[in-house]
């Protein structure tokens, strides 16, 4: 005993020194080294039960519970039996004697434990483990702790981790499912009792008329529902015995709806209570006086001050205090509720349940949002706790996302009131997040609206008529609320300058997901939405027009006659809203094309000559150019309606090009009219005088009415001739910047090379257009091919970076046209190819003079990249060819090692667009490529794989990969013979393998990748293997049945039990499943024991029984089943194995 005694002194001073600040991290591994030594030894449970027993250290108690944990997790196997029950006697003993006096973490710990000792031994060892709990709840002094252990059991044995074998976790959830239906009930009974006792005591004073708890309340909703008079009943006023009881029982019931299934164990009596304890959250009343809470000495306490605004006095604290305690309650029982509505699988019988619980929610939603003397609907929000109006959006977000489509039909709930409860609920959320949580709600409601009117077009009449008011409500709401003129204090607040993840702003974020509304409801309503959105336009066009008559011109300087400091601000609303408006028009140009073009022609029209208009103003004003008052804020706003309007504009462009082809004959002036007027608001605009947002979006129309209006006349008007001549007479001090430079030069190559829509080909003037794009192209690469004769320059003579400078000007340009015919006809790509030939052939002679600087190297492979992708068939096999050998005779080994072990530099960038443009050669049908192959092939496995298959880094790897799955899957034949005949008369001749040793590196390098951590290689290569499978047979050829398949199985199979890759488990057992099934005996008779006898860390027995368990089934399902059970099985036995004590004899 005096030794214990001691041992306990010194653990206790040990404990201390190693937590005190003072010791070092050396004596602090001294110490560790010290206890484990201790743990380790057999036996050492038996101190730490004195020491449980003897210590108030808390240091001291949880390095003892870890020991018992320890012991119970990774050693019980091994311990003997009787030191087992008396282990199993002893901690529940003490538990008992000191749950009240050691801190709740030492508590749950040692409950912990015990749940874990359950988790072994429960029911056949520990008959009596789960009965305990039980009666701990159902004794009044000891109900909290028997609620932490239910809580613990629910952590610990429904979802055990995999310390424990299939077999067992099924009989643990099965044992605990069966006692689902008395746990429940003893919950319910907990709930209801300290409801109705504490609402007796409470409800002794009169109602306060302000309290509004009357019936009346409930208005139409649920009218004659059985619990609307329940829920109508005072609120019950705990004691803080009696919150934390039912908290605990609260965060129980959560845990549990977290696994067990839907079913009529969850009783109305049962939901009626949580739905009490949810109205906790809803309720503001902060005054001692509305909670007459009972003290501790059970007296009541009816004080009725108000607490002050700082918490001063007793009062004040208590009643913040118990307003916390009470939200908490009301989140915990919101909780509960979410648990249950997130479940998607309902069954027939549960389905009442559901449709009672959304009538409860709504009473409570009702509750949230009503006005009384004493608060607005916004303020009462403001007042309540922040998660429980977390909690109630993410309820409605489930309700409306998972099970509107259950109930929207049913006559016992009125969706259109609870619509509008939803309307006042979202438009007085306290905090922007909580809005923005709101309006996706709506607009996953809209989508299920828009939905349900494709797939029933008989019902669309009636659910027009049914939901029309509150989309037209939602819509005015939503336009109003991104309008400085109505929501100006809340928009201010907005950071409009800090780029989040998405790479925008918050202001930014909250019109995109304001507008993605309003584009939803004009959707299902296009006239109400256009009715409503066109004047709003309109009245801010006004004012930006009407700015005209107070520009005042003096000298050479133009000034804005606006100074008043209110007119200065009213101004600087209105262009914001402008604004705003024109991106909501924008947003609505798709829903006036396609079927619907002719019945919404007139508005279409009206919206179009309305931008039209406002973008040739100004630019004829050059209001970005004005002087004003307050030019931080006013000039940027003119700037950026201007901007704004052009993009409207553009996002009109395939409204435009039908309006060309299918009533263009009739309105053939109105048609040139719009053109004509756009061209001339954007060709000023193209200058590098202007705002660099406003040119961009200039360029940006001229790109979209080139590219997809293309109409004929264009290249005819004087306003292009404009900016045909800037562009090709420019130097490098009028230079645009490099972005709107090349729009412009895409939009001028466009509308030479794009076929016109509404001409016959003899029409088309091709030879004239192509003349012209030689023209073109040769003034934007004058300076580029005279760098020809420049060849011979050594990479360290000066000028060199004048040369660079051309290359990194001219390149993206070219690149970039070429791009944007990519998929165009035939005739276009001749014409571009023509025109480009000369800048081709100067770019492939500097690669060599470039080879050193990967930065140059860089921009020449993507501008050979580009070509290949778009002109391979233009360029020829021969031209094609030598350009290909020039890159193979130049990317030498070494060349290719010294760029690849730069990771993420431009060295690396080379390479991988080298691979790419390999990449799109060996996917060339026909035969003109293929005496490329050997080389490519060589290159690939000989020269890049030796470089990258050691390095970590993915970027070149996942190249070189996709390179080779494309050799393989373009060119099979290259490797197997398969004749038509052998084909037919299957399994009549084995496959004719050629250059097999190719084929068997390949398979390697597959091989060889998924031993390695990067799992995005991971994926993307086991993708190529069922990709080849799928179209090729991969797995059934004869050179891989009989040498690769199993190493394959036995790779993926390691990669499982190692847990390096857990998400893509589905992926890898699927990929097992297929190679196996090619011969299904020949994996179960001979793989699987080879398999199960290479294993380390299991014995004869174990391997016996895990064979056994591999049920012989060939369907997917089940085989996923058995792989799964397998490695958890597994993996469980090795855990076991290696924590049993040297020298156990295993039975």
């Amino acid at each position: 005993m005096a030794s214990e005694e001691s041992s306990l002194r010194a653990l206790e001073s040990l404990m201390t020194e190693f937590f005190h600040t003072c010791t070092t991290n050396e004596r602090k591994r001294e110490i560790e080294e010290l206890l484990n030594n201790f743990a380790q030894q057999a036996g050492a449970w038996r101190h730490c039960l004195f020491f449980l027993s003897n210590t108030r250290n808390e240091y001291v108690m949880m390095f003892s519970l870890t020991v018992f944990e320890n012991l119970v997790n990774k050693m019980w196997i091994g311990v003997a039996s009787q030191d087992k029950m008396e282990i199993r006697n002893c901690l529940p003993k003490l538990l008992l004697a000191q749950h009240k006096s050691v801190p709740y973490f030492i508590r749950n710990k040692l409950c912990k434990v015990i749940v874990d000792i359950g988790r072994q031994d429960w029911p056949m060892f520990y008959h009596d483990f789960f009965t305990n709990t039980l009666q701990l709840i159902q004794t009044p002094a000891l109900a909290p702790l028997g609620l932490v252990m239910l809580k613990t059991t629910s952590e610990e044995l429904a979802c055990p981790r995999e310390d424990l074998s299939v077999a067992r976790k099924d009989e643990l959830r099965k044992l605990l499912l069966e006692q689902v239906p008395t746990v429940l009930g003893l919950l319910t009974g907990i709930l209801e009792t300290y409801w109705d006792k504490h609402s007796v005591i409470a409800s002794t004073p009169p109602p306060s008329p302000t309290s509004g708890e009357s019936v009346e309340l409930l208005g139409s909703l649920f009218q004659g529902s059985q619990y609307s008079k329940l829920l109508c009943q005072p609120m019950a006023a705990l004691d803080n015995e009696s919150h934390q009881l039912c908290c605990l029982v609260l965060e129980c019931l959560a845990h549990l709806f977290s696994w067990i299934p839907l079913s009529t164990s969850i009783t109305p009596t049962l939901l009626a209570s949580i739905f009490h304890f949810a109205r906790f959250g809803c309720d503001l009343r902060t005054k001692t006086k509305t909670g007459t809470f009972i003290s501790s000495n059970g007296q009541l306490n009816p004080g009725t001050v108000p607490p002050t605004s700082n918490g001063e006095g007793r009062n004040g604290q208590q009643g913040e205090g118990n307003k916390v305690d009470r939200a908490r309650l009301g989140v915990l029982a919101m909780t509960c509720v979410n648990e249950l509505v997130s479940k998607n699988c309902v069954p027939m019988d549960f389905e009442e349940y559901l449709l009672r619980m959304f009538q409860q929610t709504f009473f409570l939603l009702q509750r949230l949002t009503r006005e009384n003397n004493a608060h607005t609907v916004k303020s009462r929000l403001q007042e309540l706790d922040e998660s429980y109006l977390e909690k109630f959006t993410d309820f409605l977000r489930l309700f409306v996302s998972v099970h509107l489509r259950r109930i929207e039909s049913s006559p016992q709930f009125p969706i259109v009131e609870f619509l509008g409860l939803l309307f006042k609920y979202t438009f007085n959320q306290p905090t922007h997040e909580g809005y923005f949580a709101c309006l996706d709600i709506w607009s996953v409601f809209l989508d299920f609206l828009t939905t349900k009117n494709k797939s029933r077009l008989a019902e669309r009449e009636s659910v027009f008529n049914r939901y029309k008011d509150a989309l037209v409500l939602l819509l005015r709401e939503v336009l109003n609320r991104v309008q400085f003129r109505y929501n100006q204090a809340q928009l201010e607040e907005l950071d409009d300058e800090t780029l989040d993840d998405d790479q925008q702003t918050e202001w930014q974020r909250y019109l995109r997901q304001s507008l993605e509304v309003v584009a939803k409801v004009m959707e299902l309503l296009p006239s109400h939405a256009f009715s409503i959105l066109f004047p709003v336009l309109q009245e801010n066009l006004d004012v930006y027009l009407g700015l005209q008559q107070f520009i005042v011109t003096t000298g050479s300087s133009r000034r804005l006659n606006i100074s008043a400091e209110n007119d200065c601000r009213r101004l600087h609303c209105s262009l914001r809203d402008l604004s705003s408006l024109l991106q909501a028009v924008g947003r609505l140009a798709e829903h006036f094309i396609g079927e619907v073009f002719a019945a919404r022609f007139t508005d279409a029209l009206a919206v179009v000559e309305r931008l039209v208009e406002v973008t040739c103003y100004g630019s004829q004003m050059s209001l970005y150019d004005l002087e004003t008052a307050v030019p931080s804020v006013l000039k940027p706003d003119l700037t950026d309606v201007h901007a704004q309007a052009l993009a409207a504009l553009q996002a009109y462009s395939h409204w435009l090009a039908q309006f060309y082809s299918e009533v263009h004959s009739q309105n053939q002036r109105q048609f040139i009219n719009l053109i004509t007027s756009a061209v001339n608001a954007s060709s000023p605009l193209i200058t590098t005088k202007v705002p660099e947002k406003l040119l961009l979006s200039a360029c940006h129309l001229m790109v979209s009415i080139t590219s997809t209006v293309r109409p004929v006349f264009l290249v005819n008007l004087p306003a292009v001739q404009n900016i045909f001549n800037l562009i090709t007479t420019e130097n490098q001090t009028n230079r645009l910047p490099q972005e709107a430079h090349m729009l412009v030069c895409r939009a001028l190559s466009n509308m030479l090379l794009l076929p016109w829509p509404n001409s016959p080909e003899s029409e088309q003037q091709w030879q004239t257009r192509s003349s012209s794009h030689a023209s073109l192209l040769a003034a934007l690469t004058r300076q580029y091919r005279i760098l020809r004769g420049t060849i011979n320059i050594t990479p360290r003579q000066p000028g060199m970076d004048n040369v660079k400078t051309v290359i990194q000007q001219t390149l993206p340009v070219l690149r970039d046209i070429v791009d944007s015919i990519s998929s165009e006809s035939t005739k276009s790509r001749q014409i571009c190819y023509q025109s480009l030939q000369e800048s081709v052939q100067v770019t492939l002679n500097l690669f060599p003079v470039f080879i050193q600087q990967p930065d140059v190297t860089d921009e020449i492979l993507a501008f050979f990249l580009t070509l290949f992708q778009a002109l391979r068939v233009q360029m020829g096999v021969a031209f094609t060819g030598q350009i290909i050998h020039t890159f193979l005779s130049m990317f030498t080994r070494e060349q290719l090692a010294a760029s690849i072990l730069h990771e993420g530099s431009a060295g690396c960038r080379v390479v991988q667009k080298f691979l790419k443009i390999l990449q799109v050669v060996v996917q060339e049908p026909g035969q003109a490529f293929k005496p490329f192959l050997p080389n490519i092939l060589s290159l690939c496995m000989e020269q890049v794989y030796p470089v990258v298959a050691e390095r970590p880094a993915p970027d070149v790897k996942a190249e070189m990969f996709e390179l080779l799955y494309q050799i393989l899957h373009q060119n099979w034949r290259y490797f197997f013979k398969t004749s038509v005949l052998t084909t037919v008369q299957r399994g009549a001749a084995e496959d004719t393998m050629e250059n097999e040793a190719q084929f068997t590196a390949a398979m390697q390098a597959f091989g060889q990748s998924f031993l390695q951590p990067d799992i995005h290689i991971f994926k993307q290569n086991l993708s190529y293997l069922e990709s080849l499978n799928s179209k090729h047979k991969l797995y059934h050829r004869k050179l891989f049945r009989t040498s690769m398949l199993f190493h394959f199985i036995n790779v993926l199979l390691q990669v499982l039990l190692h847990k390096s890759h857990d998400l893509l488990q589905e992926e890898i057992t699927v990929a097992i499943y297929n190679m196996a099934s090619v011969d299904f005996d020949a994996f179960y008779s001979v793989f699987m024991p080879e398999f199960l006898n290479g294993c380390n860390g299991v014995d004869t027995s174990q391997r016996t029984v895990l064979a056994r368990n591999f049920k012989l089934e060939q369907d997917l399902p089940s085989f996923t089943q058995s792989v799964q059970r397998l490695v958890n099985d597994l993996r469980y036995y090795r855990l076991c194995n290696s924590s049993l004590p040297t020298g156990t004899i295993k039975l």
